[in-house]
């Protein structure tokens, strides 16, 4: 494994420790689907699952490259659920922060799906980058994709998304949240990577219950 990406694992294991022994223990009645900004799904799906997730989180990453597109066919994409993505940016992680602006920058040309995916397929690339460096990476992922450079690279200039990242990350703060990825699969709590087989018991349960 590059050095580069162990330490991006290391910083990001302490930091998740750090979260967990001394972060927030959360507040009653808040909802996590309230406020979104990024979903895949009809609107009037009988079962909702929201998604705070990290883009250097690697259990994170193993889910929305090899779960969450499997959940997109059978599950989103047939109707049956609508599937809202949030971010959590942990304390210290500004380029998290900046990579999650740039996927709202995406979100404005309909192509949030895809730059979250690219985001996590090129974790190690951006990991350690910052300022301008960082911007110009975010910026290339987005000419990869072929999204239009110059809007995007106005959008995150911007910083017009900063305060949508910040919000769900205090709601994640609110929610007593310690680690990611965490779901919420119609409003039953679950932390860390779940494997297609327990998404699809989770879903079918959920479903019959409609």
């Amino acid at each position: 494994m590059p050095r580069a990406l162990v330490l991006v694992v290391v910083v990001l294991a302490l930091g998740g420790l750090g979260w967990i022994l001394w972060g927030p223990k959360g507040k009653a009645g808040l909802d996590p689907a309230q406020g979104a900004r990024f979903a895949l799904g009809r609107e009037d799906a009988p079962v909702v699952v929201v998604d705070f997730s990290n883009y250097l989180c690697p259990h994170c990453q193993n889910h929305a490259l090899n779960v969450l597109p499997r959940l997109k066919a059978e599950y989103i994409d047939t109707g049956k659920v609508r599937y809202l993505f949030r971010d959590f940016p942990f304390p210290g992680q500004a380029h998290v922060i900046r990579a999650s602006e740039a996927a709202a920058c995406a979100h404005e040309e309909g192509r949030y799906y895809e730059y979250h995916e690219v985001l996590f397929r090129a974790a190690s690339s951006w990991g350690n980058l910052t300022g301008d460096v960082l911007d110009r990476y975010l910026v290339d992922l987005a000419g990869q994709l072929g999204l239009d450079t110059q809007a995007f690279q106005a959008c995150l200039a911007s910083g017009r998304h900063r305060e949508g990242v910040l919000a769900d990350q205090k709601l994640a703060n609110d929610l007593g949240l310690t680690g990611t990825p965490t779901f919420f699969i119609a409003g039953e709590k679950r932390t860390g990577f779940l494997p297609y087989e327990e998404w699809k018991a989770l879903l079918d349960q959920a479903l019959s219950q409609k």
